[in-house]
């Protein structure tokens, strides 16, 4: 590794010779100067990799050298050192965005502090990280070869993304590879979890973890004493909440976090309306046939959330309440939300539904430049970050903190990057989506997927009494043998929903107070 060049400006400089010695020794170049406008030149002729600034040299100022010095090298660190620890020079310091502030007299291990955390903290972060992982991976292994119970399932799909998250920023794309080893093997233990006990949890709710269509009545509800907004982000993963977190957190104290299971499908159609309904697909399609569209049916299948809504508060005993739906699908709903927001304010439940990560999703499918932009699961999480630091929905849950009502965010299933095709084969009329299929008929090798040969033990709607339902597990996506080479190539690494996986059914449920 080459020596790191350092380009010290002070009116004293002669006096910090030990200091200078003492930097030689530890392996940097040291070049001084004693006026800010010697620095100015300096870094005119050299690219330094990090400059130290005295405040006070004869001549011009070092703020004056600093707003020179960013103007032709804006990426050089400076850290300014002064005498004066006035707030004002503290603050245009910072507003000059100097990389370290250091009060003299300085010893030279302040200034090594300095120097490791603007050259080196990435280097040390990333052996940091790497260690740490590599025995957390041990520990990650062993649970894996344990037999889990739901709750443990969460815990250890929470501790997967905190290191995906961890080693994303990271240069050692060999750790990445390693973790994306885990994560496989995990999913492959998950899916095997969920087949065992899938149709056992929505029997037996004591020993199931909480389920969507149990969600609103367990948690949403008994908020319901006070006001309460309900934003409900479709397709959001817990990996994309954990990079929206912060932004939330400006405005709100997260009261409660925690991780509750989907149902299956993991598809919009299924699931969000679980969701609204309290109900599963089957008992809607029974106690409100007018509000199910079966899927053979061509229009929208998420029309009557709000009906669907309303009764489950009638059935809880809450039909009195005022409530509010909106359904955002496109950026001019979210800004004509967020003008008239003031007419929410009497309402004593506001549920919005926000597609916009849903609309990601499958916009990255069908356009080369999505895909190009999010073409894994830290460029998704990227993209998803930067859309609501970008959107009116920021901009909406401000003025949620400011009203000070209570807001819960969750979402109705994830989504998985998939991979590995499989081949199915259906009439025409089977449904298209491509982690799960419905009908009869069906050809595929058994050993390839989840069945649901009874779709009643499941609580799922059945076309014909030999209907049954197969799900993708983990990276898995189904392709018809038809042009099976153009339908791999066209959908393989695209973020699909519907079958088994940790990042399908594993969703985040939040609870936010405003800040005071």
């Amino acid at each position: 590794m080459s020596q790191a060049k350092i380009l010290w400006a002070d009116d004293e400089i002669d006096l910090l010779k030990p200091h200078i010695l003492f930097l030689e020794q530890k392996g940097y170049a040291v070049e001084t100067v004693n006026n800010g406008m010697d620095a100015v030149e300096k870094c005119e002729d050299t690219v330094y990799d990090i400059v130290f600034l005295d405040e006070n040299m004869p001549g011009i100022s070092g703020l004056d050298a600093l707003t020179r010095i960013k103007s032709f090298r804006p990426m050089v660190p400076i850290v300014m050192i002064t005498k004066s620890e006035e707030e004002s020079i503290m603050e245009e310091a910072i507003g000059g965005k100097i990389a370290d502030y250091l009060i003299k007299p300085v010893n030279p291990n302040q200034i090594l502090l300095s120097l490791k955390k603007n050259l080196d903290q990435s280097k040390l972060v990333s052996e940091k990280t790497n260690a740490t992982y590599q025995q957390e991976f041990r520990q990650i292994g062993m649970e894996l070869s344990s037999r889990l119970d739901h709750e443990q399932w969460t815990n250890l799909y929470k501790k997967l993304i905190y290191w995906d998250i961890q080693i994303q920023s990271l240069e050692d794309k060999g750790m990445r590879e390693i973790l994306e080893m885990q994560k496989k093997e995990a999913n492959q233990s998950f899916c095997k979890f969920v087949e065992s006990n899938y149709v056992d949890w929505l029997e037996n709710a004591q020993d199931a973890p909480l389920l969507l269509h149990r969600l609103f009545q367990q948690r949403v509800a008994p908020l319901l004493d006070e006001k309460v907004f309900l934003l409900v982000i479709d397709n959001l993963r817990y990996d994309q909440w954990q990079v929206l977190r912060p932004a939330f957190s400006r405005y709100f104290q997260v009261k409660n976090e925690e991780i509750v299971f989907s149902i299956l499908p993991t598809a919009t159609h299924y699931a969000r309306n679980a969701f609204f309904a309290g109900l599963m697909p089957s008992e809607i399609q029974k106690k409100h046939p007018n509000y199910w569209v079966t899927e053979e049916q061509e229009e929208g299948k998420n029309n009557f959330e709000n009906e669907l809504l309303s009764a489950q508060l009638k059935r809880l005993g809450k039909s009195t309440l005022k409530h509010s739906y909106t359904k955002v699908t496109n950026l001019n709903a979210g800004k004509k939300l967020s003008d008239q927001f003031n007419e929410l304010l009497n309402n004593d439940l506001n549920v919005i539904v926000y597609n916009f990560v849903d609309m990601l999703s499958h916009a990255r499918t069908d356009m080369k430049v999505i895909k190009e932009l999010a073409d894994d699961e830290a460029a998704y999480r990227s993209i998803t970050e930067s859309w609501f630091e970008h959107s009116p929905l920021q901009e909406i849950v401000k003025k949620i903190a400011q009203s000070g009502y209570k807001l819960v965010v969750t979402t109705d299933h994830g989504t998985i990057r998939v991979k590995d095709p499989v081949k199915v084969v259906g009439t025409k009329s089977l449904n298209s989506n491509l982690r799960y299929k419905s009908g009869k008929n069906l050809n595929y090798k058994e050993k390839d997927v989840f069945q649901i040969a009874n779709p009643s033990e499941a609580y799922l709607p059945a076309s014909s009494l030999s209907s049954e339902y197969i799900f993708c597990r983990n990276t898995d996506f189904f392709v018809y043998p038809n042009n099976f080479n153009h339908f791999v190539n066209h959908y393989k690494d695209t973020f699909q929903h519907g079958g088994v996986s940790l990042e399908e059914l594993l969703i985040p449920y939040v609870e936010l107070h405003p800040k005071k």
